[in-house]
């Protein structure tokens, strides 16, 4: 049975990370890495005349958006902005590096795939929390550790050109042959959130929801060739010709063109694509009620490099970002919601308190203990 390389370095992590774990509210969490130096309590205004006086500030982040919230920053402090776009996976490698061999690089970064952010990053102290104290009351507790700038949700979406309602109204449709080869996926060895989705199914309590599911669906109880009801349905689902793509984008593109003349055209991409209905003229409706979930979500985690040579321009940064005016390269389109609840919504969206209902959410400490073994199985299935 062959391994990627990616399980090989989560497997390694696991057997040499000795983490001790916090709880809150039920939920597993890791305990925050320690900065540098003790962190020395600053005004707003104090924090603003020590980032001014650092002059610069660098980031890494896995959106381009960056980009566009780093003119704001600068034209409204003068402090310059290095930003750096990269790939999950890249942003991973490039701060475990720099923390490992004392490199100067990031100050703070805008990070995804929180099983490898926790256990390679933040349990190693590459990486540490920091909440500005403006924020405190404004961020719900229980987005503050790890401190999430945003989330980000991938939904079922269909063709409904010529399908006349919800194309699926349970996740075992794209395992029946009638689906064979219509349900679209990006790889998930191309990008860690879908890996962590598919980690989070085999989850006891969400793989028990789909063995209900199943149930429910079949009308009869779900007889298992894996270790629970969430493999299988993986299992199942690759095995019934899942189109696996490279991007989000083309997934939307292909499943959305219009004169296909297909009734069964889906996908699990990302929501924030529902705008290409309007920009690219594609046929795109989200589904928003299937049994036991409608797709996912996950955050993108803002944190402090402990080899930060602006840390305080940094906070500042991290503080703009949360704020409503930080935010608006990405409230601009639906699909991308603060961490902070003031910030508005476009017209037409739906509020995080929607999505958690129907979504299922990136659990960090469960994706970094058991992503390895999933990632092994999905080696049976994907080449």
């Amino acid at each position: 049975m062959k391994r990627s390389l990616r399980t090989i370095v989560l497997m390694m992590i696991i057997l040499m990370t000795a983490v001790p774990m916090v709880f809150a509210g039920g939920k597993q969490e890791a305990a925050p890495a320690k900065p540098a130096a003790a962190e020395v309590p600053m005004t707003h205004d104090e924090l603003v005349a020590a980032a001014q006086e650092e002059g610069k500030v660098v980031v890494y982040a896995v959106t381009s958006r960056i980009a566009n919230a780093a003119a704001t920053f600068t034209e409204k402090y003068g402090i310059k902005v290095e930003a750096t776009n990269l790939k999950d996976f890249e942003l991973v490698e490039k701060i475990s590096k720099e923390g490992s061999t004392g490199a100067q690089g990031a100050d703070f970064v805008l990070a995804q795939d929180g099983g490898r952010v926790m256990g390679e990053l933040i349990n190693l102290e590459y990486l540490y929390n920091y909440v500005p104290p403006t924020m405190k009351d404004v961020i719900p507790v229980e987005f503050q550790n790890p401190l999430a700038f945003a989330f980000i949700n991938k939904v079922f979406i269909y063709n409904n050109e010529s399908a006349s309602s919800q194309a699926i109204d349970n996740i075992w449709a794209v395992t029946t042959k009638e689906w064979a080869g219509n349900f679209q996926f990006k790889n998930p060895f191309q990008e860690g959130v879908n890996a962590n989705f598919l980690t989070m199914v085999t989850k006891p309590e969400i793989a028990a929801q789909i063995a209900d599911a199943y149930a429910e669906y079949f009308g009869q109880e779900i007889e298992l060739t894996t270790p629970n009801a969430g493999y299988e349905w993986i299992k199942r689902t690759l095995e019934n010709n899942m189109i696996l793509t490279t991007s989000d984008t083309k997934t939307a593109e292909s499943i959305g063109i219009k004169g296909q003349g297909k009734d069964r055209n889906a996908g699990l991409f990302v929501f924030s694509k529902l705008r290409y209905t309007e920009t690219k003229n594609l046929a795109l409706q989200v589904m928003m009620d299937v049994k036991p979930f409608s797709g996912f979500y996950y955050p993108i985690y803002a944190l402090m490099s402990s080899n930060a040579q602006n840390p305080n321009a940094a906070k500042l940064f991290i503080e703009y970002l949360l704020t409503e005016e930080g935010f608006t390269p990405w409230s601009s389109d639906m699909g991308t919601y603060s961490s902070n609840p003031n910030v508005p919504l476009q017209p037409g969206d739906y509020p995080m308190s929607t999505w958690v209902e129907i979504l299922v959410e990136e659990d960090p400490a469960y994706c970094f203990e058991q992503r390895a073994e999933v990632e092994e199985f999905l080696n049976e299935y994907i080449y």
